[in-house]
């Protein structure tokens, strides 16, 4: 298929104006964007997780990422039934793309919602997906779904595009409306199209890309180039925790320069950051080249858990505690600080790793969603009250709850104020309380 057909289409296209509009998949990314577009007209909210609808019918968002007053005002019909959706001529598509236990993407979802999408696709229809994907998977892979299914064939009865979905969870600042939407078309017909649809909700405007291959391999470079470099911080931190250097000194120092990039250590999780090269990296090797920078700060940033632990272990024994029986406690599971996401952050790392020495470490996480913990990962957290008597206190998600703690509260967690150890991560607790520690402290 040609990316960027310069021709006219053939099917007459209604103006953006006209379009009605669906969202399939209402979780962290299809939810902002639902109800962005439901601020200005009805939209349908298109989403197979009966639960899900259930409570987002009550106007109540489980991902903390739509407030409930700006729920409860947008216009978003909630739904699984595909006769809605076949109402709609532009449906986006905002899905899970995630990577299989071999690093290797995983479109099932992506392909199910195409699927979906197929059975409600009708003559002038413009699906726009907004999932990660590796650069021509939209119509390598999804295409081919949309038309077996719904008899039509893409360019003559229904077109394609692709919008990168640039949400940060948890972030109030850098939302759907403030950051500049990136899009692209089948044609520049189609192209002109979206970026009007898109232009009529995002303040912060858009960037037309030349074509939709262009606009999959910004995504996923865009977060390949974050993981790189806090892979490269992570590595320092390994170097420098053999000087007997503190990493964060040295980076505060180096950060004094104008140029100097604001990147620190710590675990790599979450569904962006953590699985977006494996899709670049798997496009690379289809075509006959084996990605070295990439897989190889990958490789850095996937075991950084096991680095944890091992230096606990190592702090654990020269405090003459027992390895087998040390009383470890977890502060924090979720992927990142201040946000309920619990796919794939990286604690579980941890946690399975201090398994493997025998220790079943307490685990508290006032902000994480307990259902989606115990489902994922059979994890069932306690809370902050029951961290006495420890040995160790892991500090693995920089929470603002956490940051909070004082000097009294962290060393009632321990069994021996002056013997306890103190490993924290992303180094959450502020100097000042670590300065005054009788304990043990480590960082990365």
């Amino acid at each position: 298929m040609n990316i960027l057909n310069t021709e006219k289409t053939s099917t007459p296209l209604l103006p953006a104006k006209d379009r009605s509009i669906g969202i399939v998949g209402l979780g962290y990314v299809g939810l902002p964007v639902a109800v962005e577009f439901g601020m200005n007209k009805q939209v349908v909210g298109f989403d197979i997780n009966e639960s899900r609808l259930k409570e987002l019918k009550d106007g109540v968002d489980f991902t903390n990422e739509v407030e409930t007053e700006y729920l409860q005002q947008s216009d978003v019909v909630y739904t699984n039934e595909i006769g809605r959706l076949s109402e709609c001529d532009f449906i986006i598509v905002a899905v899970p793309t995630p990577v299989d236990e071999s690093k290797k993407p995983d479109l099932t979802p992506l392909l199910r919602a195409s699927e979906t999408v197929g059975k409600a696709l009708k003559k002038g229809t413009i699906v726009v997906y907004e999932s990660t994907v590796y650069p021509g998977a939209t119509e390598e892979e999804c295409v081919p779904v949309l038309e077996r299914v719904s008899g039509l064939k893409c360019g003559e009865d229904f077109f394609v595009g692709y919008s990168p979905e640039r949400i940060n969870p948890g972030d109030k600042v850098h939302t759907f409306k403030s950051i500049i939407k990136v899009v692209s078309g089948q044609t520049p017909e189609v192209l002109d199209i979206v970026a009007e649809v898109y232009e009529s909700v995002v303040e912060a405007g858009v960037h037309k890309a030349p074509s939709i291959k262009v606009a999959e391999a910004a995504k996923v470079i865009e977060n390949s180039q974050r993981d790189i470099n806090i892979a490269f911080m992570n590595e320092l931190s390994i170097i420098f925790n053999k000087m007997n250097i503190n990493t964060n000194d040295v980076l505060e120092a180096a950060g004094t320069k104008w140029n100097f990039l604001n990147f620190s250590p710590g675990l790599v999780g979450g569904h962006c950051i953590g699985v977006d090269p494996y899709y670049l990296t798997h496009k690379a090797e289809k075509l006959g080249y084996r990605s070295q920078i990439i897989l190889s700060g990958r490789r850095i940033n996937d075991d950084m858990g096991k680095y944890v632990v091992e230096n606990l272990v190592k702090k654990l024994i020269q405090q003459d505690v027992p390895v087998k029986e040390a009383k470890v406690g977890i502060l924090g599971f979720t992927f990142k600080e201040n946000c309920p996401d619990t796919r794939n952050t990286k604690v579980i790392d941890i946690v399975t790793e201090l398994n493997e020495y025998g220790i079943n470490p307490l685990i508290a996480d006032p902000v994480a969603d307990q259902k989606e913990a115990e489902h994922e990962y059979g994890i069932r957290f306690v809370e902050m009250d029951n961290f006495k008597d420890l040995d160790a206190i892991i500090v693995a998600v920089s929470h603002q709850e956490f940051k909070m703690l004082n000097l009294t509260q962290i060393e009632k967690m321990f069994s021996d104020k002056g013997k306890g150890i103190l490993i924290d991560i992303k180094a959450t607790i502020s100097k000042e309380v670590v300065s005054k520690l009788n304990s043990t402290f480590w960082s990365l």
